[in-house]
């Protein structure tokens, strides 16, 4: 195949993939349809190259994959040099053992680790080990947390549970019925509703991503913990996203609640595919008690970029320079938002800053895609922080930022939008 333009390359794997691309956040649809560049021919850094080989500042970044930025030297290093010796044999590596060590080491209330390759087989493991271990298989979970039966199953109760959580008006389709009524979900920060909803639905898992868009409020969290623990319910924080990159461990680490089980994934393995769940020794020890096995959980490039990576956030400072560039992103969206007098909600952590427009949302960030893809800018309504976004090299978008606020305060965005509306975002609850 000799197709070199990354938009026709899509609308012909729309014929041979469901849905165009196996990552749903990868879908041309949910940036710019018909003129996203879909594919790349390589990465360094902060900059993508497409198919015919022209550059991009990208300022969204891998879903979140690669807080060193693209292509590190330290971690690509390490995983060629142990391919060089074999990827998979018919022993273990025992890069397993020293990556469970050390996220051992992070986490003192936790004494054993399993690991997966994706964050959704992570979320499926771990509700696995809780049921295997709890009494009542019931679960209660705020947030975003995969693509399995356990999760989907909410909607069969009614299409709009996961609307807040996922997206809206999802399909349960080919999600066994007997599963209605065994998961629920509840609203970030409202205790009240999360403590009817275990007194009447038989409760005996609380999943929850620690925070995505809002900070806790009310000692949140540490109600939920002391609800658990009176309850007798495994409280499971889901960090796929949030772990490793904020802070050396997990983020409920910065607030002092400590879970039964928790997941990390994404930023761990810098662009390698790595998720682990760490847990205490007594739930833990129920995985043997059920079969849980795959092929390639037991590749060594993935184990070996972790344990790189650990050491590149140690070496660069990442955590600190995540922070930083985070805020000056935050504070680009705030003033452009007063300077225009453009209402917005700037939203998340400072590692994963966000923010929508109050009116025309869709419309709007769009457009913005639009403009930037003009200038050779990848870029949407949020920003997965790397160490390269900084103040030298996103000159360029604060200008093109500049002027589609501008823009669309002029309201001119009729008569420049060339392009069918993207995809309603992905919503987070949290």
């Amino acid at each position: 195949m000799k197709i070199k333009n990354g938009v026709n390359l899509y609308k012909y794997a729309k014929t041979v993939i469901p849905g165009g691309s196996t990552l749903f956040s990868k879908r041309s649809e949910l940036h710019l349809p018909n003129k996203w560049p879909a594919y790349f021919t390589k990465a360094v850094k902060i900059n993508v190259w497409d198919l015919k080989g022209k550059k991009f500042l990208d300022m969204f970044c891998a879903v979140g994959t690669s807080i060193l930025g693209y292509n590190n030297f330290n971690v690509n290093k390490s995983v060629i040099s142990n391919i060089k010796k074999s990827n998979m044999t018919t022993l273990n590596c025992p890069e397993e053992v020293f990556l469970s060590k050390q996220l051992l080491k992070h986490h003192t209330w936790a004494s054993m680790a399993k690991f997966t390759r994706g964050g959704g087989e992570a979320n499926v493991l771990a509700i696995r080990i809780a049921r295997s271990y709890s009494k009542k298989k019931n679960v209660a979970f705020c947030g975003y947390h995969g693509w399995h039966d356990w999760y989907l199953s909410a909607n069969i109760n009614s299409k709009k549970n996961l609307d807040e959580h996922l997206m809206p008006g999802l399909n349960y389709d080919g999600i066994p019925e007997n599963l209605k009524n065994t998961s629920f979900p509840f609203p970030y920060n409202n205790f009240d509703y999360l403590l009817k909803l275990i007194n009447k639905k038989n409760i005996g898992i609380i999943k929850m991503e620690v925070m995505r868009n809002f900070e806790p409020q009310d000692n949140f969290l540490k109600k939920v913990r002391e609800l658990c623990n009176k309850k007798k319910i495994i409280l499971i924080f889901d960090e796929c996203t949030s772990g490793y990159r904020e802070n050396m461990g997990g983020v409920h680490l910065k607030f002092k609640v400590n879970p039964d089980m928790a997941i990390f994934g994404k930023a761990l393995g810098s662009g390698f595919a790595i998720n682990a769940i760490i847990g205490k020794k007594n739930i833990m020890k129920k995985a043997e008690n059920t079969f849980i096995s795959s092929t390639f959980w037991g590749e060594r490039t993935d184990y070996t970029a972790a344990l790189a990576s650990i050491k590149e956030f140690k070496r660069l400072d990442v955590f600190k320079k995540i922070e930083r560039n985070g805020k000056l992103i935050k504070n680009i969206w705030k003033n452009l938002s007063k300077k225009y007098n453009i209402p917005i909600n700037v939203m998340g952590s400072n590692a994963i800053p966000s923010f929508s427009f109050c009116d025309n949302h869709v419309k709007r960030k769009t457009f913005l895609t639009q403009e930037m893809l003009k200038n050779n800018i990848l870029a949407t309504n949020m920003v997965y922080i790397n160490i390269f976004h900084n103040k030298h090299n996103i000159a360029k978008y604060i200008k093109v930022l500049d002027k589609v606020f501008f823009d669309i305060s002029k309201k001119k965005i009729n008569n420049i939008l060339k392009s069918k509306l993207c995809f309603k975002p992905i919503n987070r609850v949290n």
